[in-house]
């Protein structure tokens, strides 16, 4: 169960899983898509919901390759919870940012001797 919740709780698979909600996308779109992801990160995430059943791949056979990703349904079932998340997050963003800044102001960072 960590595991799964682990691959599912990753910033990148949500991100993805998001990104996929109203179509099927090709690498470089989805590359595009997803901010300050790598292209080898983005290559290892998407082999894990593969391999997980949360999306396909599917090559098409041209010059070049064409190669699109979709959700499954198994993966589609995860847009609710993906989507509340996201809604969290947009709600309470500046809430935590100000958290955040108040934290950092009363605990600034040790400096080594």
């Amino acid at each position: 169960m960590l595991q799964i919740l682990a691959l599912i709780g990753d910033k990148w698979s949500i991100l993805v899983i998001g990104q996929l909600r109203d179509r099927t996308l090709r690498f470089s779109e989805l590359h595009r898509a997803v901010t300050g992801i790598s292209q080898r990160m983005l290559t290892l995430t998407l082999r894990q919901l593969e391999r997980d059943g949360l999306l396909t791949r599917t090559v098409h056979p041209s010059v070049p390759p064409r190669v699109d990703y979709a959700l499954t349904p198994l993966g589609a079932t995860l847009l609710d919870s993906v989507a509340a998340l996201a809604e969290w997050a947009t709600t309470h963003r500046q809430e935590i940012n100000s958290n955040r800044r108040h934290y950092d102001a009363a605990h600034p960072p040790r400096t080594q001797p």
